[in-house]
């Protein structure tokens, strides 16, 4: 539980500061209030998807993937998205795509195959089927209706300036978001203090910038659903 909690505060921590010298750069664009909630979103996250910090044992306890906790954060955050001053449309947990979304859906095209070219090309062999299942579909729905959705529009809500990129409105929160995701991958804490696999950091917060793009390209986290369950389940198969 401890080791869990530090890493949370120590993740926690990071994002705060970028978000403080973000606040430094875009005063005029700055809310406070939804900085701190976005936060607090994350410790709330946090809690649910590790079980209370593991104090809550697995269910089914056989099982050798964390099915409670996913479905804890899940459900956690499907209320929170169903609050008036988040709302499901807002949050993207629609399927209705924004007019002129089709670069979104030809990007993930490109993902899904460059995923299937690199799991043919470093096949290892078939997991077993709890692997499969889990992977192709609690990662993606979880993770994205998460970082792509409610998190984001809270960050989207303190940090309110955007940039065009290829034709699709970004925000220093959502920035943040695809850091934050990456340091979820890759930041870890144990005796010696906190440590950062930055391949892992790279490796997962990169790719986020792609699917935080269709997110904001189609107003949906139906597409990054898909090819993070892709990127996660398709290593499985072969």
């Amino acid at each position: 539980m401890h080791t869990e909690l530090m890493l949370t505060v120590g993740q926690i921590g990071v994002i705060t500061l970028l978000g403080f010298l973000g606040a430094s750069i875009f005063r005029k664009s700055f809310r406070l209030n939804w900085f701190v909630g976005a936060l607090l979103l994350y410790a709330l996250y946090n809690f649910l998807l590790t079980r209370a910090f593991f104090s809550i044992p697995n269910f089914p306890p056989a099982a050798g993937w964390n099915w409670l906790g996913k479905s804890m954060s899940l459900a956690g955050m499907l209320v929170v998205a169903s609050l008036p001053v988040f709302g499901v449309r807002r949050t993207g947990i629609t399927h209705f795509q924004l007019r002129g979304s089709w670069p979104a859906f030809l990007l993930l095209a490109l993902l899904c195959g460059f995923f299937f070219y690199m799991a043919v090309s470093n096949a290892d062999g078939r997991d077993d089927w709890e692997t499969i299942a889990f992977q192709w579909t609690m990662p993606g729905i979880d993770e994205e209706i998460f970082y792509r959705g409610v998190l984001l529009l809270a960050m989207n809500e303190a940090f309110t300036a955007r940039v065009s990129i290829i034709g699709t409105p970004i925000g220093y929160g959502g920035l943040l978001t695809s850091i934050l995701f990456g340091l979820a991958h890759g930041m870890s804490f144990g005796e010696s203090g906190f440590d950062f696999d930055m391949i892992a950091v790279a490796s997962t917060g990169a790719p986020s910038l792609l699917l935080l793009w269709m997110r904001e390209k189609t107003g949906s986290v139906v597409l990054p659903i898909i090819g993070h369950n892709v990127a996660n389940g398709v290593f499985t198969l072969f």
